[in-house]
C-alpha cells in the first residue's frame, strides 16, 4: 500500500530514500566555496550550509525516480522500487525541495538562482547519460562542482568576482575530480545490475582494473587541485603556529588523500561487486575529509564545525540501512 505523502510513514520512507548518509558530500563542497565567500557572516553561512546539506539527499531522491529498473535489482530495499512510496510522489517533494535550497541560496545573491537552476535540470537528465559509459561520471561532477561557486556567491559578490578568488577555480576542478572519483567507483557494486538493465557504465564496458586506474587518475588529478586550494589558503605559513585550527586542517586533509588512496587499493584487491562497497565507503569518507580541510585552511574558525561534521558524517554512513549500499 502507497503511504499518504502527509503521513509518518512517507516521511520515514522518504527519509530512507534521502540517503541521509551522503548529506555531508554537498555539505562538504559547498563549505569550500562558503569559506571563500567574501564578507560572508556566521549567520549566513549557516543558513547557506543547510541548504547545501539537503541537497545532495534532495537530488539522488530525484534521480531515483529514473532509474528504478537498475535499483530494482541492486537496491530492492529502497521504498520507492518496494512501492511504499510512489515517482510522482518523489519527484514533486524533491523537486519542491530542491527549489527551496536554491531559493535559499538566490535570497543570498540572486545570481545563484541560475546555478541552481542548472543544477537541477542536470540532475534531471543524469540518468540518460549514465547509460553512456563517457556520460555518467563527467556529467554528475559537474552539478557537483556547482556548489563551491554557489557558496563562494553567497557573500553577495558577482560571479566574476568569485571566479578571480584565488582558491575557487582548483576547488571547483578538485570537487569535480574527486566526486568523478566516486561515481565510478560506485558502479563497481552494481555491475550485474546495470549489465542486466543496459546501463553501459565504465566499469561494465572495459572493466575491472581499467575502470580503477581511471579512477586513480582522476583522484590524483582532484588531489592535485585540492593541494593547490590548500597552498592559495595560505596555510602553510601558518604551519609553525600550530593553532589548533591549523593541525584540523592539516588532519582532516591528509586523512582525506590516504582514505581516497586506499579506496583504490582496496578495489583493486577484489573481484566482487559484493565486496565493492567498503572501497566506496572509503571514497566517501576520503572526499567529505579531503573538502573539509580546504574548508579549514580557507576559513580557521570552521575548525571545530568541520570536525564535528566528520564525526557525524562517519556515524551516519556506519549506519546506512544497507551496508552493500552506498
Amino acid at each position: 500500500m502507497t503511504a499518504p505523502t502527509a503521513s509518518w510513514a512517507f516521511a520515514r520512507a522518504y527519509w530512507v530514500t534521502l540517503r541521509p548518509y551522503l548529506f555531508s558530500v554537498s555539505g562538504a563542497a559547498g563549505l569550500v566555496g562558503l569559506a571563500q565567500a567574501p564578507g560572508l557572516s556566521a549567520a549566513r553561512l549557516a543558513v547557506a550550509f543547510a541548504a547545501f546539506f539537503l541537497a545532495y539527499g534532495l537530488g539522488q531522491a530525484l534521480t531515483d525516480c529514473f532509474q528504478t529498473d537498475t535499483d530494482a535489482l541492486s537496491s530492492p530495499y529502497r521504498p520507492l522500487v518496494r512501492g511504499v512510496i510512489t515517482r510522482r510522489q518523489v519527484l514533486a517533494v524533491s523537486l519542491a525541495g530542491l527549489g527551496a535550497c536554491g531559493a535559499t541560496l538566490a535570497l543570498l545573491n540572486p545570481r545563484n538562482l541560475l546555478l541552481a537552476g542548472l543544477g537541477v535540470l542536470g540532475l534531471a537528465a543524469y540518468t540518460p547519460l549514465k547509460r553512456r559509459w563517457w556520460g555518467g561520471p563527467p556529467w554528475n561532477s559537474w552539478v557537483v562542482a556547482l556548489l563551491p561557486v554557489m557558496g563562494g556567491l553567497c557573500g553577495g559578490a558577482s560571479l566574476a568576482a568569485v571566479a578571480r578568488l584565488p582558491a575557487m577555480a582548483p576547488a571547483a576542478v578538485g570537487v569535480f575530480c574527486t566526486y568523478a572519483v566516486f561515481v565510478v567507483l560506485g558502479y563497481f557494486k552494481d555491475i550485474s545490475a546495470d549489465r542486466a538493465t543496459g546501463y553501459d557504465t565504465l566499469v561494465v564496458r572495459f572493466g575491472w582494473v581499467e575502470s580503477v586506474a581511471v579512477s586513480a587518475c582522476l583522484a590524483a588529478a582532484g588531489l592535485g587541485a585540492s593541494a593547490l586550494v590548500v597552498a592559495r589558503s595560505g596555510l602553510v605559513a601558518r604551519l609553525d603556529a600550530a593553532a589548533p585550527s591549523t593541525v584540523a586542517a592539516v588532519t582532516l586533509w591528509l586523512a582525506g588523500a590516504v582514505l581516497l588512496g586506499r579506496a583504490h587499493l582496496r578495489m583493486l584487491r577484489t573481484r566482487d561487486e559484493r565486496r565493492a562497497h567498503p572501497a566506496i565507503a572509503d571514497c566517501v569518507r576520503g572526499f567529505i575529509l579531503l573538502h573539509l580541510g580546504e574548508a579549514v585552511a580557507l576559513r580557521p574558525g570552521l575548525a571545530v564545525p568541520a570536525v564535528v561534521l566528520a564525526l557525524a558524517a562517519e556515524v551516519a554512513l556506519l549506519r546506512r540501512p544497507e551496508a552493500g549500499q552506498i
